[in-house]
């Protein structure tokens, strides 16, 4: 058992592990019915169930089912309403996920990554002039499209962007995204 606690100790990339792992449970999770019908029924909580439906948005995993959630309440509260709610749930999420990508060290995995693998390359591509400006940009626009933030938030993480700074950016990219989302489904559901 000591053996494992030191080797772990030493395993350079925990964080793509744990990464790797919530990846797998996900899949697991979301094939089990019971799981994805109690998140069909968030939709019946209201503005609770629209801050639930916010924090999902931000996964590449649960982006659909929380899109389905929110586009249910908007045939019972008003789209600015659910953008406003399911943004902070959205900030939420993806303040954990800024954490964990400035402050855990995953950067610092990733650059050790790209050393293993020789490729001086790309690091010295995000270091040059054009990239410092245009990295918060593609992350703010990733962030407020309806693709999963991820590497939206990955890309505002590596940058020197402070944390208040990225709460209320995000509040405000999630919010119009989410409120665009919905309003759209509204449409579509109208018959336009």
């Amino acid at each position: 058992m000591d053996f494992l606690k030191k080797s772990w100790h030493r395993y350079h990339y925990k964080n793509l592990t744990y990464l790797l792992i919530s990846i797998i449970i996900s899949f697991i999770l979301f094939k089990i019915p019971a799981f994805q019908e109690f998140l069909y029924h968030l939709g019946n909580f209201g503005y609770i169930g629209a801050f639930i439906s916010g924090m999902l948005f931000v996964s590449t995993f649960t982006i659909s089912i929380a899109t389905v959630i929110l586009i249910f309440l908007s045939q019972v509260l008003d789209p600015i309403e659910i953008g406003v709610v399911a943004g902070l749930g959205a900030v939420l999420s993806d303040l954990t996920i800024f954490h964990f990508i400035r402050n855990k060290g995953l950067i610092q995995e990733i650059d050790n990554f790209f050393k293993f693998f020789g490729s001086d390359h790309i690091k010295h591509l995000l270091h040059t002039k054009y990239f410092s400006w245009t990295l918060p940009v593609i992350g703010a626009i990733i962030v407020a499209s309806p693709l999963p933030d991820e590497i939206g938030i990955g890309l505002l993480g590596i940058t020197k962007l402070k944390t208040n700074q990225f709460i209320y950016l995000s509040f405000i990219l999630n919010s119009i995204g989410i409120a665009l989302v919905v309003w759209t489904g509204q449409m579509i559901n109208n018959g336009f």
